[in-house]
């Protein structure tokens, strides 16, 4: 179970990551190397801009908050061999995991209404 939360945490973090370098970039209104956006946002370079950053800024977010969840979950997994997690434990991994997917997914809602 640790492991696949820890596998599930780095996949999010390089997601997120990828997501804010395109943004960064300034790639995020682009067909080939960005996302799917309102043909009025990628029309409007003051649109464009704002959606790169909001991408950028999120997402960096996102992928900074995709890493303190590794430090326990590593140390549960080389530690003393035992991977089970109560309840409470896996009811609160959850809730920020869905809390970081959340922060992830916002600047992409957000472009959509912009257009």
């Amino acid at each position: 179970m640790a492991f696949l939360m820890f596998t599930g945490f780095v996949l999010l973090g390089l997601v997120s990551l990828l997501a804010a370098v395109t943004g960064r970039r300034g790639h995020v209104c682009d067909r080939n190397r960005g996302y799917r956006v309102p043909a009025a946002v990628a029309a409007d370079p003051r649109l464009a801009k704002k959606a790169n950053d909001l991408v950028a800024f999120w997402c960096t977010g996102a992928a900074f908050l995709s890493v303190p969840p590794l430090i326990p979950l590593l140390l549960r997994l080389t530690g003393d061999g035992r991977e089970d997690f109560s309840v409470p434990v896996l009811l609160a991994i959850a809730a920020y995991g869905f809390l970081v997917v959340v922060i992830g997914r916002y600047p992409f809602e957000k472009i959509r209404r912009m257009g």
